[in-house]
């Protein structure tokens, strides 16, 4: 059985081993005082140098929990981890949260970066097709679309390249 690892199935300790954290000051709403401390957390992955910022709250820790949602839906769109389909296994995460009637995630949940790259990553193994990958993750086609759905800008960019290709895109 094949292990799915992907930086966006991290747990928060080991991904923020490999996480620049760098304190930082922003300008908005909070006038002086925001300006004063530096809140704003911008967290960089090492080994992709993928980005996130957070600077909506005066609180450094809620800006720092914030950054790292970010950063996980980030790697979870834009970093490919190499899936062999042959003997291909989902992980249990995504059996136990795709397995039952209704999808058991949403779009705000923790695990929904991990579901996202694990689906992206088998769909990448596919060549692109969305029937292929589904079956490799033992869901339906329709379950495979709404795991995408998680984050709507990856459903966006997968319906782009399908309709380049001339595949059947979904809502």
């Amino acid at each position: 059985m094949q292990r799915h690892v992907h930086p966006a199935c991290l747990s928060d300790e080991a991904l923020l081993a490999e996480v620049s954290a760098t304190p930082t000051r922003a300008s908005g709403p909070g006038g002086q005082h925001r300006n004063k401390v530096s809140t704003a957390m911008r967290l960089v992955h090492r080994p992709t140098g993928v980005v996130a910022l957070a600077a909506e709250s005066r609180e450094a820790t809620r800006n720092r929990e914030q950054a790292l949602l970010r950063l996980r839906r980030r790697l979870a769109a834009e970093v490919r981890t190499p899936v062999e389909l042959e003997g291909f296994e989902p992980s249990e995460l995504f059996v136990r949260r795709t397995g039952g009637a209704r999808l058991a995630v949403s779009e705000g949940h923790a695990d929904a970066p991990a579901l996202v790259a694990e689906a992206l990553d088998v769909l990448a193994a596919a060549g692109d097709d969305p029937l292929m990958a589904a079956s490799a993750l033992r869901i339906a086609v329709s379950r495979f679309v709404k795991v995408l759905k998680l984050q709507p800008d990856v459903l966006r960019a997968a319906n782009a390249r399908w309709r380049d290709a001339g595949r059947p895109t979904y809502r």
